[in-house]
């Protein structure tokens, strides 16, 4: 899976799709200390552990670059940037049932007006899966030869 280009200083606003969300009861907003637990498990139950240590290491940082949708004090997504790398988006995950609503989308913007408010022109999203997604969202460009990049020698349990 090849990593994306996002220009940060061109990005669409997400005003309307956290309000659409917000009338729905869903609320997004970056995670804060005590919950690090609860949203380190939840990725972990619904993705994978890798997902759930990088979300973990999003939780060390200041301010914390993890940003939660909830809806009645259940979490329903999440998204993460500078977790692996610097300047790198994700990972980002939706309950499977909800995703199409528009909270992946959501989070993705939000994660990335923060990192252009952080001072980032541009964004890399590693290892896309859903590259069609990214470039109708965003406009994002794959990087060529970027396959495996970062994680050439990532250890990986057997």
């Amino acid at each position: 899976m090849a990593d994306m280009l996002v220009k940060l200083y061109t990005l669409p606003s997400v005003s309307s799709e956290r309000a659409l969300l917000l009338s729905r009861g869903i609320l997004i907003k970056r995670a804060i200390a005590p919950e690090r637990s609860l949203v380190r498990s939840w990725v972990q139950n619904h993705f994978s552990e890798g997902w759930a240590d990088e979300c973990d290491i999003a939780f060390t940082r200041i301010p914390i670059s993890c940003f939660i949708a909830f809806q009645e004090k259940e979490i329903l997504g999440f998204a993460c940037y500078e977790a692996t790398f610097r300047g790198f988006f994700g990972p980002i995950g939706v309950s499977e049932n909800l995703r199409g609503q528009g909270i992946g989308k959501s989070l993705l913007l939000t994660s990335l007006h923060a990192m252009y408010d952080e001072g980032y022109l541009y964004a890399i999203i590693g290892g896309v899966g859903p590259s069609p997604f990214y470039k109708k969202v965003l406009g994002a460009i794959e990087i060529e030869g970027s396959s495996p990049g970062g994680y050439l020698n990532m250890l990986k349990k057997s």
